[in-house]
């Protein structure tokens, strides 16, 4: 069954330049359109940061089978991992490092901010569950990686 997908794209230059193995080749077809691979895996993410880029990239229209898709995300886990995810500070950090970092929807980093400029700095785990839309389980997972 085809789904909408992530579209990494990838300029044809820069596409001899992806390390080989599985997904590779769905990486090249699927990637190829909009994005700078220097861009696209500049994040370097863990497997759910990048099952949330592609959550985003499918609400934006690429099309491409489950098989496709998951392929995409086990690659791309694989060759461009997070070393270590850097914290991100709540109080000051910008939408794209909200998702990034904690794979917050799209929608979920602009309520956190929206929250914190309306309420105020986080000054704990706590007080960020509180922001409406936000999935507190999600958070209380990736506390490790947020500051105040």
């Amino acid at each position: 069954m085809a789904i909408r997908i992530l579209a990494l794209m990838i300029p044809a230059a820069l596409l001899a330049q992806l390390p080989d193995g599985p997904g590779k080749a769905e990486t090249e077809k699927l990637c190829k359109n909009c994005h700078e691979l220097a861009r696209s895996v500049s994040k370097r993410q863990d497997r759910d940061g990048w099952q949330a880029t592609i959550t985003k990239m499918v609400a934006m229209g690429t099309k491409g089978t489950d098989q496709e898709l998951e392929a995409i995300v086990a690659y791309l886990a694989k060759h461009y991992p997070a070393d270590e995810v850097p914290p991100v500070n709540v109080n000051t950090a910008p939408a794209i490092e909200l998702e990034s970092r904690l794979a917050l929807r799209r929608s979920q980093a602009v309520a956190l901010i929206s929250y914190r400029n309306q309420n105020g700095k986080f000054k704990t785990i706590d007080d960020v569950k509180k922001v409406p839309g936000i999935d507190a389980a999600k958070i209380e997972v990736r506390k490790d990686r947020i500051v105040f």
